[in-house]
């Protein structure tokens, strides 16, 4: 079922939520958990190291709720990807790593109005259970990259084991852009 080469999977493509240049050196990839301690850690570090390679550096966000241990992360995880329907993702994205403390229903619909987005369709679309195969399709791709845990990256396609704190990150994203 993994690829068991530590490689991404599924490549990058138009239906990912995207931040930066298409054709940035640098392509990192999350599989991040909206209610995992970890991922909120990783969230102010990735903001920065967005930051410090602005124009080399294109990051990507996939779902992988750890619904097992985290019982609002799939619904936050759909949340965000009704609101991303509306063009808000990355809103919706933020609000949710800044609020990870209340992940409600109540509290994901005023995170969508904060996001800009429009509550009663995104109300109607999680009622339909409209975007569950999205959150699922993310769940596969990690799975089928060998990612069990959260937050995961990788670096131009290859998994990335070392330390997600911001100067060794930082350092091994400049040793990727000097290659």
């Amino acid at each position: 079922m993994s690829s068991g080469n530590g490689d991404l999977a599924v490549p990058v493509g138009p239906r990912d939520h995207v931040r930066g240049p298409e054709g940035a050196a640098i392509t990192l990839v999350e599989y991040g958990d909206y209610e995992c301690s970890y991922c909120g850690q990783a969230f102010p570090i990735i903001k920065e190291l967005q930051r410090r390679f602005t124009g080399a550096l294109r990051f990507v966000f996939r779902n992988l709720p750890l619904a097992e241990v985290h019982p609002h992360a799939e619904r936050a995880a759909e949340a965000a990807e009704a609101v991303g329907i509306q063009g808000k993702f990355w809103e919706m994205h933020d609000l949710l790593y800044r609020h990870q403390d209340d992940l409600t229903d109540r509290a994901l619909m005023a995170y969508a109005e904060q996001a800009g987005a429009d509550v009663d369709e995104v109300v109607s679309l999680l009622a339909l259970g409209g975007t569950r195969q999205r959150v699922q399709d993310d769940v596969s791709g990690a799975i089928r990259s060998g990612v069990n845990g959260t937050p995961s990256f990788f670096v131009n396609g290859a998994r990335y084991e070392g330390s997600w704190a911001l100067e060794p990150f930082s350092e091994h994203l400049q040793e990727v852009l000097a290659r």
